[in-house]
């Protein structure tokens, strides 16, 4: 069986008018881990409408990690466009939603009892709370991003909310937030009030100011690693989620993990800027 499992829809991504392109937490996850730990047994769980195959599948098909694809209804997609250096998102189609019966039918034959499970939700529409519970069966430790929680499920302009059902976050190990998630989620960046979601490990990152952690026990600031060249940040928030399971997965605990995901990504992106 494999030892984390990275599951969620491959997106149709549309930027300033130029033609389709892969994204999504699936495609960026799968990239990140082929530069981090290419020596982690990674399985990839994904799907798209079978149209879209051909566009999407090959290049994550390219990072070399073991996939299973699924057809969907639907594909997700995204439409970008940028408003004064702004980054402007709607939402043109919003993909199938995963439900029990797929994660205990073709998805648990795709992943066994792997330990880890990255949830690459995009709306809160992709993986309901029943879906995410069927999801920590076999006492698999979840991994969520916070933008699956806190963005509706609806097509048109992105809009973000705290309309979340609490139910949702009682199988998640681990989040992932940015400021503008935990303000939309809890109304506040402050410790106490981000505990008031019960996950055991919430990551706020912070940009320039860095990460902090939070846990039942503690609030640690992790201070950024500064990078001097311009970098493109596409994906940046999935390499460090993959960099920090990659040191949870080896024994670190949330803090250490946090410091270590830091430095990897801002490795990565110096890399790539210099490149």
């Amino acid at each position: 069986m494999p030892f984390v499992a990275v599951i969620g829809n491959l997106v149709k991504d549309v930027v300033g008018g130029a033609p389709p392109r892969p994204g999504g937490a699936v495609y960026y996850q799968a990239r990140a881990f082929s530069r981090i730990a290419p020596e982690i047994d990674v399985h990839l769980v994904t799907r798209c409408a079978a149209a879209d195959r051909d566009l999407l599948v090959p290049p994550l098909e390219a990072f070399g990690l073991p996939l299973t694809w699924w057809p969907a209804a639907e594909t997700q997609s995204f439409r970008f466009h940028y408003e004064e250096g702004r980054r402007v998102m709607d939402i043109a189609a919003l993909g199938d939603p995963w439900t029990p019966e797929d994660i205990h039918g073709w998805v648990a034959d795709a992943i066994g009892d792997a330990p880890w499970v990255m949830v690459g939700a995009l709306t809160r529409a992709d993986f309901p709370p029943d879906t995410l519970a069927a999801l920590r069966t076999n006492r698999r430790q979840l991994l969520v991003d916070g933008q699956g929680f806190v963005r509706r499920g609806l097509l048109g302009p992105l809009v973000s909310d705290s309309d979340v059902p609490p139910e949702a976050f009682a199988s998640v190990r681990g989040l992932k937030l940015s400021e503008s998630e935990a303000q939309a989620l809890v109304g506040s960046t402050e410790p106490d009030d981000l505990r008031r979601l019960c996950v055991p490990e919430v990551v706020l990152t912070r940009g320039a100011s860095g990460t902090l952690v939070v846990t039942a026990e503690r609030a640690e600031p992790i201070p950024a690693v500064p990078i001097e060249a311009p970098i493109d940040p596409t994906g940046a928030g999935d390499t460090f989620w993959v960099a920090y399971l990659v040191a949870r997965s080896n024994g670190a605990l949330p803090v250490e993990a946090a410091r270590s995901a830091s430095e990897t990504t801002s490795t990565i992106l110096a890399a790539t800027a210099d490149a």
